[in-house]
């Protein structure tokens, strides 16, 4: 067993620490991605590179429902006519109805188009000379405000409109104001890359450096219920009462340039338990109604049968510091408060991934221990590769009899988010699937997809004094079924269009919500039936106690969005042009902004007479406590080790570890013997050089796609290096490009490294394929240099 996890240890060691950090250097043009890239100021004196003055926003929450007003501030302090691009984030939840544009005294409303339609309109007010504003989604939860001719010393004002459905957890409401958009990790090259995708190369500044504009919100909650307490774990607020049913929250001037970190309010009502009840809406055309229902207790740890954890953790670059740390935090919770008659398994990601043990072990102190110390001594480092680590953790052999859980820890700053949601909702079957969201501005949209597609609930720790807390309830959560084979029956209550279709199983103390819509008069009684541990739960509304009311005039567009949320999904997996035009019409139909729908708004007046403009991408802060190693870009740059002065010994007992976490010996695992080798941190350079190919395909996509396999060949060069000092020079690698795509008669050229190395990078270069374009076998030479 110690050898066993020794091996473990070696394979975390090589893996983690060689990964490639992502450099802040430009990259070629020939070898650039599409990625995220550090800001540098212009030396033009002319130019406005950052045009946006503030952005600030108006929350009024009635109930359970938020309406929110957003106002963005752009001004031109250049001398030249440009177009600010900004990229900004919302809630996931979020439904988009409305948008205008002011200009001095002039304000124009947007209208709602089909995106391609509003795409043109817009392009076509741009060359026209006309003040333009476009607002379009690039994800659920991140959106592209583009703004047209704005003249020197012009100030342009764009207000948009969206509301949202707050569901409580435990009896505690959150309403999550998104400030940035993190950096996401994209492998895809910049040339090829399709348009949608374009919004992922953006302009950060680094880490530590405030906005460069300034952010303000306030709130107001009328709650209709006494609130018990309210409290903003993000900000510095001021929170003011009017009465026992209504709070006001504004922001501190102290937090000006506070948008840097997600907002969050946090509210409980008097009790601390949700009331059951109903919302109605009565339209001219239509009406909707919202349901609410308080489910019971929680089971005893008694009606639980044994479970299995697999806990996939991301140590990628974006989670070095801040994320990682917490991370640590959150999994010694976890791990350390499992039951004895639990399993588990532990499998770390970044560019690649490795797993504690092929097959879950006892949840014994002795294992328990050996996993904590594993993933405190992760530094972060590389891309993230989510998909290949939710394959691995889901191919993972299975006991009969036990309910197998798996917890992902993560930052969210992938671009996979379709595929990985694919990838939960087909093997719902094989395990539950839990998101975890880590860091200040996490991608809440693919945290809050898998909870989605893995019916369960996204979990978000935003700093370190929230990770017991937040883990001790999480842990209760997973662990505690509450409700199941839910049966909602109207009666006489004339419903239709009803969301979801089926009510799924309650996992935590969390009331039900069912959308719809109904017509008729509103009369009759709904009842709800299920069942608890080993007895029966039934609930009844009688609807004639529930008047109509204009107030709830926001169920139209929160019925229309998490209508289009559950097309979305499908065709996230399957795209589908029905569906593409149910979600286009949803759009069209209720004023919503979707991936197919888009809000332009344009002046009449000619400003710009030429038309000509520079286009600027407003620059964006990384969120707080988010490190520099998040910004990547194709990079060839690593962190490895070479073998200190001290003697190297061999140990079948463990590892040890310097008191700041990083380790200080490196365990080679080879026959019968674990040789552990001291070893000292250092920065390593893999480069590949002039590429030597026949014709059939190009250089540039030879180097493109050896660049994703960068990772794996470090670690070749960082095992060689430290078990011999000193190591460095270059490799000529010759090998066929066979017409399949697949690679055959590898072969390596050097005087200078030693041949273990050469064998590891062949074993990688191997097993690369590429897409062949001529279709017949392609001799290629490619050298690489390597130094530290």
């Amino acid at each position: 067993m110690h050898r066993l996890f020794l091996a473990f240890f070696a394979l975390l060691s090589i893996m983690t620490i060689l990964t490639p950090v992502n450099a802040v250097e430009t990259p070629s043009l020939e070898d650039k991605t599409l990625s995220p890239y550090f800001f540098v100021k212009s030396d033009d004196p002319e130019l406005d590179q950052l045009p946006l003055l503030s952005t600030s926003a108006e929350v009024n929450i009635a109930g359970v429902i938020a309406d929110v007003r957003v106002t963005q501030s752009y001004k031109n302090e250049g001398s030249r006519p440009i177009e600010a691009i900004y990229t900004f984030p919302a809630s996931s939840r979020a439904a988009v109805y409305g948008m205008q544009m002011t200009i001095g005294e002039r304000t124009i409303i947007a209208e709602i188009r089909e995106r391609e339609q509003a795409r043109q309109e817009y392009e076509e007010a741009k060359q026209e000379g006309k003040s333009a504003s476009l607002l379009e989604q690039q994800r659920p939860n991140v959106f592209q405000m583009n703004v047209a001719n704005i003249m020197p010393g012009d100030t342009i004002k764009v207000e948009l409109s969206y509301t949202e459905l707050l569901v409580p957890t435990d009896g505690v409401y959150e309403f999550v104001y998104p400030t940035v958009v993190g950096p996401r990790y994209s492998n895809l090259p910049e040339e090829s890359a399709p348009e949608s995708e374009n919004w992922i190369e953006n302009p950060y500044t680094h880490s530590g450096e405030q906005p460069t504009y300034t952010f303000d919100i306030s709130a107001n909650l009328a709650s209709g219920i006494p609130i018990q307490e309210m409290t903003c774990t993000s900000h510095k607020v001021s929170i003011n009462y009017d009465g026992p049913k209504m709070g006001i929250v504004k922001l501190d001037e102290s937090e000006k340039f506070g948008g840097n970190r997600d907002f969050i309010l946090k509210y409980r009502l008097s009790g601390g338990r949700i009331e059951s009840g109903l919302l109605l809406y009565e339209g001219k055309d239509e009406n909707f109604f919202l349901m609410m229902v308080q489910p019971p207790k929680r089971v005893t740890p008694e009606n639980i049968p044994p479970r299995e954890y697999i806990f996939i953790v991301d140590v990628s670059g974006s989670m070095n510091g801040f994320p990682l740390d917490i991370s640590k935090k959150l999994l010694r919770e976890l791990i350390g408060n499992i039951r004895p008659t639990d399993v588990f398994n532990v499998l770390l990601f970044s560019s690649g991934n490795a797993v504690m043990s092929e097959k879950s072990l006892p949840a014994t102190q002795e294992n328990i221990n050996v996993a904590i110390r594993v993933i405190e001594s992760q530094q972060g480092g590389g891309g993230t590769e989510l998909l290949p680590a939710l394959k691995r953790a889901l191919a993972l052999p299975r006991t009969e009899g036990i309910s197998r859980s798996v917890v992902i820890v993560t930052d969210g700053y992938v671009r996979v988010e379709a595929e990985a949601f694919d990838l939960i909702r087909e093997n719902l079957g094989k395990a539950n699937m839990f998101a975890f969201g880590i860091g200040s501005g996490v991608n809440r949209f693919i945290i809050e997809g898998m909870a989605h597609v893995g019916m369960g609930e996204p979990f978000v720790i935003t700093n370190q004094s929230e990770a017991p807390a937040q883990a001790d309830k999480f842990r209760k959560y997973i662990q505690s079924p509450v409700l199941t084979q839910i049966e909602a029956n109207f009666g006489d209550f004339e419903v239709f269009d009803v969301e979801p279709l089926s009510i799924p199983d309650v996992l935590a103390e969390r009331p039900i919500i069912v959308f719809g819509k109904w017509k008729g008069k509103s009369k009759g009684e709904i009842s709800l039936k299920g069942y608890t541990g080993n007895e029966k739960y039934k609930g009844n509304l009688d609807v004639r106690q529930y008047a109509p009311d204009e107030t709830n005039s926001a169920l139209r567009y929160l019925w229309a969005r998490h209508k289009i949320q559950i097309l979305d999904d499908y065709n996230n997996l399957r795209p589908n042009d029905e569906r593409i035009k149910e979600v286009t019409e949803l759009g069209l139909k209720y004023n919503l902004l979707t991936q197919y729908t888009s809000f332009v708004a344009i002046d009449t007046e000619v400003r710009n007479v030429d038309g000509k403009q520079t286009t600027v991408k407003q620059v964006l802060p990384l969120p707080e406590g988010v490190s520099d190693y998040a910004i990547g870009g194709g990079q060839s740059k690593g962190m490895g080790f070479k073998r200190s002065s001290a003697k190297p010994h061999y140990s079948g007992t463990g590892i040890e570890y310097a008191v700041d976490g990083i380790p200080s010996t490196l365990v080679i695992a080879e026959s019968e013997e674990i040789q552990v080798i001291p070893i000292e941190p250092i920065s390593l350079s893999v480069t590949i050089g002039q590429i030597t190919i026949g014709e059939g395909i190009t250089s540039k996509a030879v180097n493109n796609t050896l660049e994703g396999h960068l990772s794996k060949i470090e670690r070749c060069y960082s095992i060689a290096l430290a078990k011999q000092s000193g190591l460095k020079g270059k490799i000529v690698f010759k090998f066929i490009i066979q017409s399949d795509g697949k690679v055959s008669d590898v072969e390596a050229e050097s005087n200078e490294l030693n041949e273990d190395m050469a064998k590891c990078i062949i074993k990688v270069i191997e097993k690369i394929e590429f897409a062949i374009i001529s279709g017949k076998d392609i001799e290629v030479s490619v050298p690489i240099t390597f130094t530290f």
